[in-house]
């Protein structure tokens, strides 16, 4: 009876010092044996994720964001699509005629899909006027629009009921 308290009393402070360590090899009733890690941490949400957590969270009651942000630019419009099984929208991005690129990202929930542009400056050299420039830009989707509404993350305000 002692010997078997006493390995129990070993292998649980083996286990103890792996996990300290991050890894666990787990085992049970001479089962296989599982190696078990820690998570790796959680990626930082960039502006774009921040606000789009924000909208599917709180939609309807959504107000616009505040200023120009160049992760988080306002859609002219979006195309309607010819059918609720489309796996692709087309929006129109409003940027300025500074940005050396732009495009448009999408974040999707069961109901919804966000949606904003995006616009990268060129460098301060030479001359650059602050014209607004609108170009259709085509949005992949992770599953088929099927019914959800579409929103503009800038603005809070649905485009588009899919």
């Amino acid at each position: 009876m002692r010997g078997s308290h006493l390995s129990r009393t070993r292998t649980l402070a083996a286990a103890l010092a792996l996990a300290a360590s991050g890894v666990v090899a787990l085992s049970g009733c001479g089962q296989k044996q599982q190696t078990v890690g820690t998570a790796p941490p959680p990626k930082k949400q960039d502006a774009f994720e921040r606000r789009a957590d924000q909208i599917v969270h709180s939609w309807p009651k959504v107000s616009p964001i505040a200023g120009r942000q160049e992760a988080l630019l306002p859609l002219v419009g979006v195309e309607r699509p010819k059918s609720t099984d489309v796996r692709e929208i087309t929006v129109t991005v409003g940027h300025s005629a500074c940005d050396s690129r732009f495009g448009a990202r999408s974040h999707e929930s069961k109901g919804l899909v966000v949606v904003t542009g995006w616009g990268k400056k060129k460098s301060a050299k030479g001359m650059c006027t602050e014209n607004l420039a609108t170009d259709k830009v085509t949005v992949r989707l992770k599953s088929a629009l099927a019914g959800r509404k579409v929103v503009d993350a800038a603005t809070g305000k649905q485009l588009l009921k899919g």
